[in-house]
């Protein structure tokens, strides 16, 4: 029998969310290797878009990188960058937005600057690159993160990419139109916010998770569903779809599989 391990399962459940109807702007990494997943098996009409500019993208391989040629190559077009911004992220022709981040708050507030104070930080991290404007303007966004104490933290030094600020209402005050964050996909369970205050809430755990488990991997108090489901169990066709594309995608970048 095949198993996924916490990783393979944070990204199918992850791939589970997304329709054939969606136009989904892709994130690198995980966010990518779950939409690529959807597109494999049961939804091959989604439209991938990454930040690059290509659009309706059907790599055969997970790219390095937003400008890996793999995107271009098998893109039905490509558009300028300012393009992509203006008129199909801004102009609201984009459904799903898959994002990460170093740093999460219990309001999906993500965080992707720095660890510690600006002038000062002990860590400076990537930045935001498009992500604060995806979080603002696509349709709703789904966020891919491991958890971990250090990842999940009660206050962020830096929030770079708005989710629900300090609860339900804030971005209704910015004049945001969009959901913002509906969906929080882990290695350990799937959250969502609460209705009533926007806060995180724990709605389904992973096969095999705890509890405990997943409160250990948080840095604050997490609220649990009253009726807290367990995701389903892995398939063997996403498992085998999901490695094979793993295993391509090492040969291609001359990584031993």
């Amino acid at each position: 029998m095949m198993t996924a391990t916490p990783t393979e399962m944070m990204t199918i459940a992850a791939a589970r969310l997304l329709t054939n109807e969606d136009v989904c702007f892709v994130g690198i990494g995980a966010p990518s290797a779950a939409c690529n997943l959807a597109r494999l098996t049961h939804a091959p009409k989604i439209t991938l878009i990454y930040e690059s500019g290509t659009l309706s993208t059907r790599p055969t391989v997970l790219p390095l990188s937003i400008g890996d040629g793999e995107l271009c190559d098998t893109a039905l077009t490509t558009v300028s960058v300012p393009e992509m911004f203006r008129y199909w992220l801004q102009g609201g022709r984009i459904t799903i937005g898959f994002l990460g981040g170093a740093q999460i708050d219990r309001f999906a507030n993500l965080n992707t600057t720095v660890v510690g104070p600006y002038d000062a930080p002990k860590v400076r991290l990537p930045g935001g690159g498009g992500a604060p404007e995806i979080a603002i303007h696509c349709g709703q966004i789904f966020i891919t993160m491991a958890m971990g104490s250090r990842a999940f933290v009660e206050t962020l030094p830096f929030i770079t990419s708005f989710g629900h600020g300090t609860g339900k209402g804030d971005r209704a005050k910015l004049g945001l139109k969009t959901r913002g964050p509906t969906k929080i996909i882990t290695d350990l369970c799937v959250m969502e916010p609460d209705p009533e205050t926007s806060e995180l809430t724990v709605v389904s755990l992973h096969p095999g998770v705890t509890r405990e488990q997943v409160q250990a991997g948080c840095g604050w108090p997490l609220r649990f569903a009253a009726e807290l489901a367990e995701t389903p169990a892995a398939s063997v066709q996403e498992l085998a779809v999901l490695r094979d594309l793993h295993i391509r995608t090492k040969h291609a970048h001359g990584v031993a599989a």
